[in-house]
């Protein structure tokens, strides 16, 4: 059987891959594209953000079963916000020790559902020897203990202490490594994490020691936030090197694609970004936890903005059915929020304040009143379709401007770690993160809209799921591909 690479390229814009290749700078992904498959967009989860979308590449399901709920988040059992690194900033305003803590342990540990299994974890089981760089979700069946191979490894192991599960071969910055390659990633220094994982596959291609190798390429996220989507060509180019760069050490880019299977995928897109949304201005009027504002027992709300999404969580408990409205109300009035979604029992509500109002539930195949979107799910819809610019015709429901919509905005409303109400910017928007962090005159992604959420997609060694269009595709199949392809269901 081929051997399987993922390449994970963070934030990989359809277009701009296309733009990559036709200027003559990413063979590898050309090779790979000629030879097979390439989807053009890829779904992400709703809030389109790495951790959610990570984990929901890494088990193939959404955040309703693993629990991964934003990349700022409210942990109610413990009344604290959970910051998985939305900037520097953000993490000194809530606990840079907290922060790492939550990143390198708690993610893949009591955070990820106990119950999801990872596609490490689901090979593993079956035997097959599995690798894998630096990426957020690492969960396997083989224990690694902190790397004390540098100076800067052994200073930070006064943090970092306790072993981890991940695969076989694991290396994850420079906290854990299974081998000593020699690879340095300067503690995971972003515009060196690309290159790191081209370093430790190749090392681990010209050796044979894997069957499976999640090869994670995170830079072109870091160059289009500051740079803006349209400046990605220079960064795939960067991460199709590092492609290359294991192809080269596995005996040629031919040979390589001869002996693996191959899948590129992004996690989400990106989108301009041109203005702020003052989320914290608009709740002024409200106790807020949080750095500066009320105290976790006094505080009626918690906010976490998650760049152009964000989610408000009601902290009083006894009153939530009554706060949730007020909080919708507020969110109503805030210049910038496209999209806002919450619960009314058993039904999902999405609400445009421009464009109306549209109420959903899952539904019964047969039931008279039912309609089916692109992969098949049924659903009850009444209300304003304009809510998501969406239509039905055949019993079909599309809205292709808010891609996947009815399954993404419920997973995100019955994950129990998710907020009440959860908010989307409009195109341009962002949410300033916790330290006051934007992406203002650069790219940025999170919302619901098909501007930030469409990735790319392009495997070859494999077979495609028949009668698949184009637009039923999600970052969720990705994990079914590769389990299909070693044989597991």
């Amino acid at each position: 059987m081929q051997r399987l690479l993922l390449a994970v390229i963070d934030g990989c814009k359809p277009s701009m891959l296309d733009r990559a290749i036709e200027r003559g700078e990413a063979p590898a992904l050309k090779a790979i594209r000629e030879r097979g498959t390439q989807v053009s967009s890829l779904c992400a989860a709703f809030p389109s953000v790495t951790p959610v979308c990570a984990t929901s590449i890494a088990t193939g399901v959404l955040q309703d079963r693993h629990r991964i709920a934003a990349m700022n988040w409210w942990k109610r059992d413990e009344r604290r916000y959970v910051e998985y690194g939305s900037s520097f900033r953000a993490a000194r305003k809530l606990g840079i020790a907290k922060q790492l803590t939550d990143t390198v342990y708690n993610l893949n540990g009591s955070h990820l559902a106990a119950d999801v299994p990872t596609i490490y974890e689901s090979l593993d089981d079956a035997g097959i020897r599995t690798a894998g760089t630096t990426y957020l979700v690492y969960r396997g069946r083989h224990e690694h203990r902190v790397s004390k191979e540098t100076a800067l490894t052994r200073l930070a192991g006064q943090l970092f202490r306790k072993p981890v599960m991940g695969p076989r071969e694991l290396f994850y910055a420079d906290i854990f490594a299974s081998r000593e390659t020699g690879c340095r990633s300067q503690m995971g220094l972003p515009g060196i994490r690309d290159q790191h994982a081209g370093c430790v596959g190749s090392w681990l291609a010209a050796r044979d020691l894997y069957d499976f190798l999640l090869l994670s390429l995170p830079d072109n996220d870091t160059h289009s936030h500051k740079n803006g989507p349209h400046a990605q060509p220079t960064s795939i180019a960067a991460a199709d090197a590092q492609i290359l760069r294991v192809a080269e050490a596995a005996g040629g880019l031919s040979t390589f694609l001869d002996t693996h299977a191959v899948i590129v995928c992004a996690d989400h897109s990106h989108a301009a970004v041109e203005r702020r949304i003052d989320l914290r201005g608009a709740f002024a009027e409200w106790e807020v936890a949080g750095p500066g504002g009320a105290s976790v027992e006094d505080a009626e709300v918690a906010l976490c903005p998650n760049q152009r999404a964000a989610m408000v969580y009601g902290l009083v408990e006894e009153a939530r059915d009554a706060v949730v409205p007020r909080i919708v109300t507020t969110a109503r009035e805030i210049p910038g929020v496209d999209v806002i979604a919450y619960r009314d029992g058993d039904t999902g509500v999405i609400e445009s304040p421009a464009r109306g109002t549209l109420r959903f539930a899952p539904a019964a195949a047969d039931g008279a009143d039912a309609v089916r979107d692109a992969r098949g799910n049924t659903w009850t819809v009444t209300g304003e379709l304009s809510a998501l610019n969406a239509s039905t015709s055949g019993g079909v429901f599309a809205s292709p401007d808010y891609p996947d919509a009815l399954r993404r905005v419920w997973a995100a409303l019955t994950c129990a770690t998710s907020g009440d109400v959860l908010l989307s910017a409009a195109p341009g928007y962002e949410f300033p993160d916790w330290g006051g962090a934007d992406h203002v005159g650069g790219g940025s992604h999170g919302s619901l809209h098909h501007s930030d959420s469409l990735g790319a997609l392009v495997f070859c060694g494999l077979d495609a799921p028949e009668n698949r269009p184009d637009d039923a595709w999600s970052i969720t199949d990705v994990a079914t591909l590769a389990r299909t392809h070693f044989g597991l269901s």
